[in-house]
């Protein structure tokens, strides 16, 4: 089973490969020169100096041209391409000189940069932000700011998805502990968490499950990478946000949220989120688009049937 198929991504892009009024805020490493990403309508938001990749080999543009194109390549290429025909706002927050690691390493950055990322996205109209970061220890005043930010895109209907963190402990941080976000946990291809994913109360109570074993997507050298983790396990779930809002156009921001973060009945009490389920989640969708047009409708009447 493909990732795609894992969390039934295929029949909602063999409906649409996106809209262009649905803007993404790539909040992530400078993005590199590709051809499956040649077409992408993008914007560079924030950091005009940041936003190519200086160093391909560095970890930071692997990584951004890596979640970039898990979203924005082609269709046809090697990556999963969920939603080329979506709106690129590419937001660099990891230094090509500061960013270490590779493999499977998530990148790092500061609670105060992580804000400004997030306050340059809503500025340049994102409707749904990606954030595939770890949070560096920082004072409290910066997780203050972070969370102003949060609430700022809450306050917008900016939905927010979030790598959980690869841990493999319980726990949280202001990222993951916002209401507003949704915080994605990494899955094998047999529909099973990964131990190395970060869990707890409030990532299983309001977060999701993406394939987030050995995923291929695109390299900075012309050659496939595969990574597993958080990281490559989010953008799943943003794809499918950008696909409901490009198929349902007028859905609230709450009525997407809601249809994508409930596969299962009732409150959650575990530390681990269930697997997204794309396809529910649009009939989900729909059913409540229904309703609200026919409780409106009933209102033009005065309330009668």
């Amino acid at each position: 089973m493909t990732p795609l198929e894992l969390v039934r991504l295929p029949p909602l892009m063999a409906r649409t490969s996106g809209s262009p009024a649905v803007t993404i805020g790539l909040i992530d490493g400078p993005i590199g020169q590709h051809p499956d990403l040649a077409d992408t309508r993008r914007q560079d938001v924030g950091l005009p100096d940041g936003s190519a990749c200086a160093v391909a080999t560095s970890a930071a543009c692997r990584h951004g041209t890596f979640i970039a194109g898990i979203l924005f390549a082609r269709r046809g290429s090697i990556a999963p391409a969920i939603c080329p025909d979506c709106t690129m706002l590419a937001r660099p927050i990891f230094a090509e000189r500061t960013a270490h690691g590779g493999g499977d390493v998530m990148p790092a950055t500061t609670p105060n940069e992580l804000a400004a990322a997030i306050l340059d996205c809503l500025r340049g109209g994102a409707r749904i932000l990606n954030i595939s970061a770890a949070i560096a220890p920082a004072a409290l005043r910066a997780e203050r700011a972070l969370d102003e930010a949060l609430g700022h895109a809450a306050d917008r209907g900016a939905i927010v998805v979030v790598a959980a963190g690869n841990d493999g402990t319980l726990g949280s941080s202001t990222l993951t502990r916002h209401p507003w976000v949704i915080p994605v946990v990494a899955y094998d291809g047999r529909g099973r968490p990964l131990g190395a994913s970060t869990f707890g109360g409030s990532i299983g109570r309001n977060g999701l499950g993406a394939p987030g074993e050995q995923v291929t997507s695109l390299g900075t050298a012309d050659q496939p990478v595969a990574l597993s983790g958080t990281s490559a396990a989010a953008p799943f779930v943003t794809g499918a946000v950008a696909l409901l809002w490009s198929l349902v156009p007028d859905a609230s921001p709450a009525a997407i949220k809601l249809a994508i973060s409930r596969p299962v009945p009732g409150r959650r009490h575990t530390v681990v989120p269930p697997l997204l389920d794309a396809w529910t989640a649009l009939d989900t969708l729909q059913r409540l688009h229904t309703r609200r047009r026919w409780a409106h409708l009933r209102q033009g009447y005065g309330g009668q049937a």
